[in-house]
């Protein structure tokens, strides 16, 4: 289904009207009326090796939420070689590792979820409901939580040492100028 919606899109890109009977989608007649001057680069998702070769091999760059080399050098193997690999990375930086805790597990319980359930899940409700049988622990196991900035680079490592080179920090929570203060003063200066 997503190989097909990246052709459906490349197809677009093209310019005039155009049309599409696959398996998965029908486009009659469709037109993108303002054409970027280059198509964009296209960034797919990968959690395992199926979703990673069909990146590799369809897309612009890998993009991920773990840091699994393997995912990676599949992605390399199937086409992405010398593409970038971009990571999105959870931290929660407060004034105490307990506050941090609370604030992740509260605002962002679902970074606890194990295996392929994140992409299987099919309502709002249904996250919900698999949210509730996370702890406290599950999410501060992924997450950076606190003010230890050691944890912060050891989380940014596990992605850099499994072959990610573009990195997003999420801040979960409210406090963006806290983390934003203590990653230009704690955690940024250690990885330059």
């Amino acid at each position: 289904m997503l190989e097909e919606a990246l052709d459906v899109m490349r197809h677009l890109w093209k310019g005039g009207q155009r049309s599409h009977h696959g398996r998965h989608y029908t486009v009659e007649n469709a037109r993108i009326y303002t054409l970027p001057d280059e198509p964009p680069e296209v960034m797919v998702a990968a959690g395992g090796a199926k979703s990673a070769r069909l990146a590799g091999r369809m897309g612009d760059a890998l993009c991920a939420v773990a840091p699994i080399a393997e995912v990676v050098e599949i992605f390399d193997d199937a086409g992405g070689k010398g593409k970038p690999h971009y990571a999105e990375l959870q931290a929660c930086w407060a004034a105490t590792e307990a506050e941090a805790r609370k604030t992740a597990y509260e605002w962002w319980p679902m970074v606890g979820i194990k295996g392929e359930l994140m992409q299987e899940l099919p309502k709002p409700s249904n996250f919900e409901q698999a949210a509730g049988m996370v702890s406290e622990e599950d999410v501060a196991a992924t997450v950076a939580c606190g003010p230890d900035p050691e944890r912060h680079i050891a989380n940014i490592k596990e992605f850099v040492d499994a072959g990610y080179d573009h990195l997003c920090i999420h801040q979960i929570g409210e406090d963006q100028e806290g983390f934003f203060n203590f990653y230009e003063s704690e955690v940024l200066p250690k990885l330059a």
